[in-house]
């Protein structure tokens, strides 16, 4: 599955670098979502995590 984050829309609530931290980390600047790999397995369970756990809705997973 694909992963997008929209930095933009990202409120930097952390939530993804806490739970997938293989995929997401946090600019040290703004403390906005830092895609790490776009790419997952299809069902992995930090991806579907992270995405229902974003405050914001910033992560999408195709």
């Amino acid at each position: 599955m694909r992963i997008d984050a929209d930095r933009e829309v990202c409120t930097s609530a952390g939530m993804c670098a806490l739970t997938a931290p293989d995929r997401f980390d946090q600019d040290e600047a703004d403390g906005r979502v830092l895609l790490l790999d776009a790419e997952a397995p299809d069902g992995d369970p930090a991806a579907l995590a992270a995405a229902e756990l974003c405050p914001s809705g910033a992560i999408t997973l195709r």
